[in-house]
């Protein structure tokens, strides 16, 4: 009996700690997996954004070539040729430039009929 008296005994509150030490470490284990987890969702995310605004700032350049394309006057010319279209070319001093008059109203959209 004297034995058992002289061993060096661990309280409980050592096996206390370590218990909490290990959940504690355990829980810091998840989280960090999940913070991981998270983050690469996000990276994917952003990455997938980026491919998103690529995308479109290229259909936008496209468009924008088709649109120059379209309202190219050469090409509009050559079209009209093809076409026979009874539409010509307006010569350089044909048209007037017309000033706007001095008065600041507006001309009236539709004449005024007087009695």
């Amino acid at each position: 009996m004297n034995r058992r008296k002289s061993e060096h005994r661990v309280p409980a509150s050592a096996y206390f700690a370590l218990i909490a030490a290990a959940a504690l470490a355990a829980a810091g284990g998840i989280l960090h997996a999940y913070y991981k987890n998270r983050q690469i969702q996000v990276a994917r995310e952003i990455d997938a954004i980026e491919t998103r605004i690529e995308q479109c700032q290229l259909d936008i350049r496209t468009t924008q070539y088709r649109t120059d394309q379209l309202l190219n006057r050469f090409v509009i010319k050559k079209q009209l040729e093809e076409t026979g279209s009874a539409l010509v070319s307006i010569p350089v001093g044909l048209p007037e430039e017309i000033r706007p008059s001095s008065s600041d109203t507006p001309a009236p959209a539709t004449p005024r009929l007087t009695p």
